[in-house]
């Protein structure tokens, strides 16, 4: 382990988001499979120069030999570019504590992560694991971060130290020695609860560990979904100050990853907006290139992008009240709700017609309301977001209009981007569609003015709403596509 040493850690993520509105050119389909996966790990490291690909073991027929499949096929590639030394590969695994029908897979997937290093031991003839940290989503106790580390440990690892038949001889004379002897557990926080609560759950996983480093996660997606485009960004404001705190009490470095996608209600990062966010999250070491990001840009913007992400200095994170945020949070989300109350029956109508782009479910996530505004069935973020545009009614407008004078000041001081991400995603608003909240659109009205709306996206949503109310939404993909195209993502 303290051959990786904590300053390679990669500032660039590739992930498996299907929030890519083009099929990218090495695929058949627009439904990307396992092999496509492969190669799309490939062309990140190669092409984008992306220095990190998240592989998911969620929700389809794990790959156990990715690793394999990369060293065989792109052999001259990997043998200028080391894998688990100037390239990474990390693994998300399904959380056994949510994902009980996929539980079992979590152990699959740890014992992959040895064989992996047999196969880069024989190819590199060194020493160096391929793979050596995964991420557990949903993480919501300290427990669970150290389950999955004490597994590996003692089970995975552990376990060539054993006897059969009460003989001499041990498994790892038998099989062979089992390596890397640990691995980092990099925790993923995603509802209210994880994320304000992350600094205490790292603090205690990181006592008495000897860790160079430790990695965060945090979503950027599902809170916005939960809790609205404000709270996600309120969360993540409260939760990369604690990673600050934790690191400076501990000793340790940590270096916070945010899950940040192309539309703005999910992050805004796109390859020509990199600055506006490197000026959101100063302190966030690594951030997400998903797929709209890799495929819906011209190759040399992507490539630019990413140079831009990994070139940075990375500065300090922004030290917020706590206390006054929290009131806000509970101000904008409770609104949002009241809009999500009315708007969930034709989200999940227009949902069900909005493409898939990979041959699996993403993993479960954590959807969930406090009962004051009752249950509401959605679907996933990407989908969600998709459905909401799709419809003419970004969803980064919904609930903005509970801010008060006083509020939205201090919404200005702490949420750096508000104006121009509201910008950027009225210009996709469609002020004819009867879904439209008619007092947030008058509060957006008056933050920004007369706006000017895309014409073209706007026909395709005028074709969406008039097909919802002649009960042909079969008939909307093409425009559902079309509008998607205008905004360079899908959901």
């Amino acid at each position: 382990m303290k051959d990786h040493l904590h300053c390679n850690v990669p500032k660039t993520m590739s992930t498996q988001h299907p929030d890519n509105v083009n099929t990218p050119f090495f695929c058949y389909s627009s439904l990307m499979g396992g092999e496509d996966e492969v190669l799309e790990a490939y062309y990140a490291y190669s092409h984008l120069h992306c220095r990190e690909q998240m592989w998911d073991c969620e929700g389809k027929e794990v790959d156990n030999f990715v690793v394999k499949k990369l060293l065989s096929r792109y052999e001259s590639y990997f043998l200028q570019n080391q894998l688990g030394k100037d390239i990474f590969l990390t693994l998300r695994l399904p959380n056994p504590e949510v994902e009980r029908a996929e539980a079992k897979i979590l152990l699959e997937t740890l014992e992959s992560i040895p064989r992996s290093f047999d196969l880069a031991h024989l190819f590199y003839k060194n020493g160096t694991a391929p793979i050596f940290e995964v991420i557990l989503p949903m993480t919501t106790s300290y427990v669970s971060i150290d389950n999955i580390y004490q597994y590996y440990c003692d089970y995975v690892i552990g376990k060539q130290h054993g006897r059969l038949g009460g003989r001499d001889v041990t498994i790892a004379d038998w099989i062979g020695e089992f390596k890397p002897e640990r691995i980092n557990v990099i925790p993923l926080f995603e509802n209210r609860e994880g994320m304000l609560k992350s600094g205490e759950m790292v603090k205690r996983y990181i006592e008495n560990k000897n860790l160079d480093y430790q990695r965060v996660f945090f979503a950027r997606s599902d809170p916005a979904i939960n809790y609205g485009n404000i709270g996600a960004v309120i969360l993540n404001k409260i939760a990369l100050m604690q990673m600050g705190d934790v690191s400076e009490t501990s000793g340790i470095p940590i270096y916070p990853i945010i899950g940040v996608g192309s539309a703005p209600f999910r992050g805004n990062l796109r390859p020509d907006n990199i600055e506006h966010v490197l000026k959101e999250y100063p302190g966030v070491h690594t951030f997400t290139i998903q797929s709209a990001f890799k495929y819906d840009y011209p190759p040399d913007l992507v490539r630019e992008g990413i140079r831009k992400l990994e070139a940075r200095e990375i500065g300090t994170s922004q030290v917020v009240d706590v206390k006054r945020c929290l009131s806000l949070f509970d101000t904008c989300s409770a609104e949002y709700h009241t809009r999500l109350t009315e708007l969930s029956p034709v989200i999940n109508k227009v949902a069900e017609y909005i493409p898939g782009r990979r041959r699996r479910k993403l993993h479960i996530g954590l959807f969930g309301y406090s009962r004051n505004h009752g249950e509401l069935n959605l679907p996933r973020a990407i989908t969600f977001t998709a459905a909401c545009y799709s419809i003419g009614v970004p969803p980064e407008i919904l609930g903005i209009s509970a801010l008060s004078d006083k509020e939205y000041d201090y919404l200005n001081e702490i949420y750096l981007n508000f104006t121009e991400d509201l910008t950027d995603a009225v210009r996709y608003l469609n002020p004819d569609s009867p879904y439209l909240p008619k007092a947030d659109f008058e509060y957006a009205t008056d933050i920004l003015g007369d706006f000017e709306t895309d014409a073209e996206h706007k026909d395709a949503t005028d074709m969406i709403i008039r097909n919802i109310s002649e009960n042909k939404l079969h008939d909307s993909k093409s425009d559902i596509l079309r509008a998607a195209e205008r905004r360079k993502f899908l959901g």
